[in-house]
Formats: C-alpha cells, sequence, structure tokens
C-alpha cells in the first residue's frame, strides 16, 4: 500500500502475517485498517507530501486520545505510538479499532428516515458539548493548548497556512481574512476543541449511538463555539458527490436546522450561543484555506485516495459563506 510498507510494520510489531487497506474520505492524514488475523487496528501516519508546520503532529493525536478514551469519552484507545521515522518513512501510531459506520453521501442519511436522521445529528451535537464539559486539567491535558488568545492566534495561524498553500488566486479570501481580524472575540472559559467536528469524523453504531470521535489532529485547548460554528458550517456542505450530485446534510429530510443545532447545544452545555457570526465566518475561512492546502497537495500530486479533484471547487462557496456570516447572514 502507498504510505506504509506492511512487511516492515510486521517486523517492527513481531506480529504475524498482516493485511491491510487503506480508508477512504481522508482529506489529510493517511490512515490504514490492519489486521493479523486476529486482531484489529487503525494506522495514522502523515501524508506523502507538503506537511504544514504544527500539522499533522501524531504525538498529540495519540495523547489526546489516551487521555479522552481514559476518561470515558468516545474517542479510539491508543495502542502504539512510534517516532522513529526509519520504520514506515515517518512516525506512526496505532489504536484499537472501533466498530462503526461513517455516513457520507445522501442516499445513507436519507435512508435512515427523518426522525432517525434528526435523532443522531441531536446526538452528534450533544457529543459535542460532552466534549467541551471535560475538565482539560482533570484528564491531564491543561497543557494541550493556551485557551486564552486562542481566537486572536487562530486568525493569524490561518493566515499563515494560506500563505504556505497557495497555487492559485482566490477572490476574497484575504479580505475575509482582513475582516475576521478586525474584531476578534476574546472568548470565554477554555476545553478541549477538537478543531474538525462533523458528521462523517464519526463512527456510528447500529443503535444510531455514536461509538468514536476521529481525527483529532487538530485538537487542542481553545474557544468552544469554534468547534460548534464548524459543524454548523459543515452541515451546509456536500459530504460527498453521488452520481456527480453534490450532497449537502441540511438538506435531507428530518436534518435539524442550523438553529435548532445551536439551541441544543446550548441547552446541552449551558454556553451562551446568541451570537455566532463571527464564529461562523472564521470556521469558514478557516475550512476555505484546510481545503485550499488539500487542493495544492492535489495539484503537486501528492495525495492518496480519491474525490481531491473536486476538492478545490468547495474554497469560493466557503469564502462567500464567510462574507455573509459577517453581514449577520
Amino acid at each position: 500500500m502507498k504510505g506504509l510498507d506492511l512487511a516492515v510494520l510486521q517486523a517492527y510489531l513481531g506480529s504475524g502475517p498482516l493485511t491491510g487497506r487503506m480508508f477512504a474520505g481522508g482529506r489529510s492524514n493517511l490512515t490504514y485498517a490492519i489486521t493479523d488475523g486476529e486482531r484489529r487496528w487503525v494506522l495514522r501516519r502523515p501524508p506523502l507530501g507538503h506537511v504544514l508546520p504544527t500539522a499533522h503532529d501524531m504525538v498529540r493525536e495519540h495523547r489526546v486520545l489516551e487521555a479522552l478514551s481514559k476518561a470515558g469519552f468516545p474517542a479510539p484507545t491508543p495502542v502504539l505510538l512510534c517516532t522513529d521515522i526509519s520504520v514506515i518513512g515517518a512516525p506512526f501510531y496505532m489504536m484499537e479499532h472501533v466498530d462503526g459506520r461513517i455516513y457520507r453521501d445522501e442516499s445513507d442519511l436519507s435512508d435512515l428516515g427523518a426522525s432517525a436522521l434528526r435523532g443522531l445529528i441531536l446526538a452528534l451535537v450533544d457529543t459535542l458539548a460532552d466534549l467541551h464539559a471535560l475538565d482539560p486539567a482533570a484528564i491531564g491535558l491543561a497543557d494541550f493548548g493556551r485557551a486564552e488568545g486562542f481566537n486572536q492566534r487562530q486568525v493569524g495561524r490561518w493566515k499563515k497556512q494560506l500563505d504556505a498553500s497557495r497555487s492559485r488566486d482566490v477572490p476574497g479570501i484575504e479580505e475575509l481574512h482582513a475582516r475576521l481580524a478586525v474584531d476578534i472575540p476574546a472568548g470565554g472559559p477554555g476545553a478541549v476543541v477538537h478543531g474538525d467536528y462533523r458528521l462523517d469524523n464519526v463512527l456510528i453504531g447500529d443503535g444510531l449511538q455514536i461509538n468514536a470521535v476521529l481525527d483529532w489532529e487538530m485538537s487542542t485547548l481553545g474557544d468552544p463555539l469554534s468547534d460548534v460554528a464548524l459543524m454548523l458550517v459543515y452541515a451546509g456542505l456536500p459530504l460527498q458527490v453521488d452520481g456527480g450530485r453534490a450532497t449537502v446534510p441540511l438538506k435531507v429530510a428530518g436534518h435539524p436546522t442550523l438553529a435548532e443545532m445551536s439551541a441544543r447545544y446550548a441547552e446541552r452545555s449551558g454556553r451562551d450561543v446568541s451570537d455566532l457570526h463571527w464564529y461562523v465566518a472564521f470556521a469558514a475561512f478557516k475550512l476555505a484555506v484546510i481545503l485550499e492546502g488539500v487542493h495544492y497537495r492535489y495539484v503537486q500530486g501528492k495525495t492518496v485516495g480519491d474525490g481531491f479533484d473536486t476538492i478545490g471547487n468547495l474554497v469560493g462557496p466557503l469564502v462567500m459563506r464567510g462574507h455573509e456570516a459577517l453581514e449577520g447572514n
């Protein structure tokens, strides 16, 4: 498999013969299902090409998963961390395999039925509120980041990420950043934030419960409203193109409205979400920068998997969404 030599991994683990496959859907770190015929694991490693500073940190991912799983939060339990790049060519970690399904296209969501889909999305919201309710110090993550000044640093950080991933002109994105930098919210009490929280980053069980939250590469201590806003922005974006048609979760029958999702989070968390305009605008900007980085790697030929050729098409609409949010829409 590209990016992972199973024979080398087998020798490192001292296991029996390994088989594996790459998971579809990942846009950044590479994820593989590995088995020796009896045990099952999931392995994560950085992408093959262009890696931005602080991104794709296996040690941080391993650490947050260990803390959250011990705290009883639905996150996979890590079993191994390897920082020796001579093994597979990059640092990596392995975690226990968690059963469940990822819902990515409209047919999957529609087949659930309106009532079940509504319940699933509200469970998604509840799980995010539960994450933000954890005391970082109590679970060993007091120094996992700095909540104070988080929004200010994020505005600067994602501008740097944009500058490091330029392959084309993106109309309006510089103006959006400038508008965001004018009046940055101070933010309330900090929490563990996921940084990329969305429906297709969770494993759903047979009873439509959330078995595990995945992809913690951007987690840190920060403003929890940043996670809420990003979840809302994702709800209005296509999870996947199926049969040439973009599918938007928000438009599937039964999906709660953005206002309902916000209200549910406020009820569960006790936090004030009455003014999310700046947060939604920043979430749109951040996601635009992330996807522009994916597009950058695609044009360099450094991505693995299908679907990367259309990722760049989402950047422009996200920039527009950011401007609309700042105007109160």
